[in-house]
């Protein structure tokens, strides 16, 4: 196999996150705990996972980060956006996530990552604000501004390269309109400050027009828009998105093709969630949910395709609904009833009840992404990633195929990717060699 040039991991790796709210914050000092060596990474394929090279017989399971040329933990930093004036520190003691012992052990390098303006718009964010925010007579003045932080950041830090990834809240439900059809109506609506352009599209185009590949971990309408999706391509940037799959969805994209691989029926799945952080304030408005719920929704079509199975899974009724509700902070609970049926139409129920702790489970997704958003940066990989779609609720994808939601096809597909970019076979798990079914020479 040809392998693929990649450039090296040499030097810093600046992280640049919009958002220094409790994903952020736990990401973050998370790494630096890590590299300290004071807790482990759990979560973080790129740090604690393995891979097979070549057939199962040869045992070769080398880990992730010792296969790709990865950053390492101790060449990254930090910036961030936020509407709070909040050091990292402070916020993560507000945000409750991780306990005052754990962030003490990295206080001071907490207390020097202090949030730059962010760009805010109270069209796309209803329940929250904050005073630590960008004026401008323009939305292209605003992208400027962003884009001169990117800059600094890079000079201060003395970085080799950068990655950005959006963690800030979700915005609003925006469908797509004619500025979003190509960059040249997208950079004069810019230009006109045009209300369908949100905060997160500046800072994607910000970011794209910087160099820096750019990932959405959250639902709403971003990168994922023509213009930007071109803009990526002819400039050889990497993006990725969208929308974190880190509690709920990625149980159901495990539980789902497994009933589909049993060819199992399913008549109906309710699912709800009850959330008290700022995630959770934020979606209690209709705007913002509605983001989060087309998202949510996307996956069982996709990997039921009702169409093909229409005795299976034709007007099943799937409902998702999430709750805000204080008493809870970060520790998310969500609930899952699946009504289904078996042989000669027989009815049984699956309930799931999954009791986590949403930043804990996204944080490790974010230094995964940064990471490997980086390596397909360096491998010359611009525009769309779908490889990476293992970490999303709503991958990104061409228009000419379906988005895979398989989370054991995500899987096989991200490490076949890696193994691809290094000239190694990849693995079809068919094993066929191993059994003399049909007799020597015949």
């Amino acid at each position: 196999m040809v392998k693929i040039r990649i450039g090296p991991a040499k030097g810093k790796l600046g992280v640049l996150l919009p958002g220094l709210g409790a994903v952020s914050t736990t990401f973050i000092a998370g790494v630096m705990l890590s590299r300290k060596g004071l807790l482990k990474p759990v979560g973080s394929l790129t740090q604690m996972q393995t891979l097979r090279l070549g057939k199962r017989g040869e045992a070769k399971f080398p880990l992730i980060k010792d296969f790709v040329p990865l950053a390492q933990l101790s060449d990254l930093e930090f910036a961030s956006w936020d509407i709070f004036p909040d050091n990292a520190y402070q916020a993560a003691l507000k945000a409750g996530v991780l306990s005052r012992e754990h962030l003490d052990m990295v206080k001071g390098e907490l207390e020097k990552i202090t949030p730059m303006k962010a760009v805010f718009d109270r069209n796309f964010v209803r329940n929250i604000d904050g005073p630590n925010v960008k004026q401008g007579k323009s939305k292209l003045e605003l992208c400027s501004q962003v884009r001169e932080d990117i800059r600094l950041f890079k000079k201060q830090k003395s970085l080799a390269r950068m990655v950005m990834v959006w963690c800030a809240s979700t915005e609003t439900y925006n469908e797509p309109k004619p500025v979003h059809s190509s960059i040249e109506s997208f950079e004069k609506g810019l230009a006109a400050s045009d209300p369908s352009i949100s905060p997160s599209m500046i800072y994607a185009y910000a970011a794209i027009m910087e160099g820096v590949p750019f990932v959405n971990g959250s639902p709403q309408l971003t990168s994922d828009i023509p213009a930007l999706i071109s803009l990526s391509r002819s400039k050889g940037i990497p993006i990725a998105g969208k929308d974190f799959k880190t509690g709920q969805t990625l149980v159901k994209t495990a539980v789902a093709p497994m009933l589909k691989s049993r060819m199992l029926g399913v008549r109906g799945w309710f699912s709800t969630n009850i959330l008290g952080n700022r995630d959770g304030l934020v979606l209690d408005d209709a705007g913002s949910f509605r983001s989060k719920e087309v998202s949510k929704k996307s996956s069982l079509e996709c990997i039921f395709q009702p169409e093909m199975y229409p005795d299976l899974y034709k007007g099943m009724y799937h409902k998702v609904r999430i709750e805000y509700y204080p008493p809870k902070g970060d520790d998310k609970e969500g609930w899952d009833n699946i009504d289904i049926f078996g042989w000669l139409g027989y009815p049984m129920q699956i309930k799931i009840n999954f009791l986590c702790r949403d930043s804990i489970l996204a944080a490790p997704i974010v230094l995964d992404l940064a990471l490997f958003i980086d390596l397909a940066q360096r491998a010359g990989m611009g525009g769309m990633q779908e490889w990476l779609s293992f970490y999303f609720k709503a991958p990104m994808h061409p228009p000419s195929v379906y988005p895979e939601h398989d989370l054991s096809i995500q899987h096989m597909k991200l490490k076949n990717t890696l193994r691809f970019l290094m000239g190694e076979d990849l693995i079809t798990h068919l094993g066929i060699e191993y059994y003399d079914y049909w007799g020597k020479g015949k």
